[in-house]
């Protein structure tokens, strides 16, 4: 499973950080931060979600306000 982030699209409410430790708080920026990940297109990153914290990570997904983050399967079919 892979998770997607786009920082242009978030506007800092963070609540991807309360459900899931793969994102933190830049408050210089006033965005989050997808830990670990690579910039896979300007402005979007892009990683790996490890299997004990799939759940979580479809939870940080879903409380996006502004749907900056999309969770793909292993077939890379979007599912979030």
């Amino acid at each position: 499973m892979r998770i997607e982030y786009d920082r242009d699209t978030c506007i800092g409410m963070y609540q991807c950080v309360a459900e899931w430790d793969g994102f933190s708080k830049d408050m210089d920026a006033g965005k989050a931060v997808l830990e670990d990940s690579e910039e896979v297109e300007d402005g979007v990153f892009s990683r790996e979600i490890p299997a004990d914290a799939e759940l979580d990570a479809k939870f940080a997904a879903r409380v996006c306000p502004v749907d900056a983050i999309k969770v793909f399967d292993d077939d890379g079919e979007q599912i979030i």
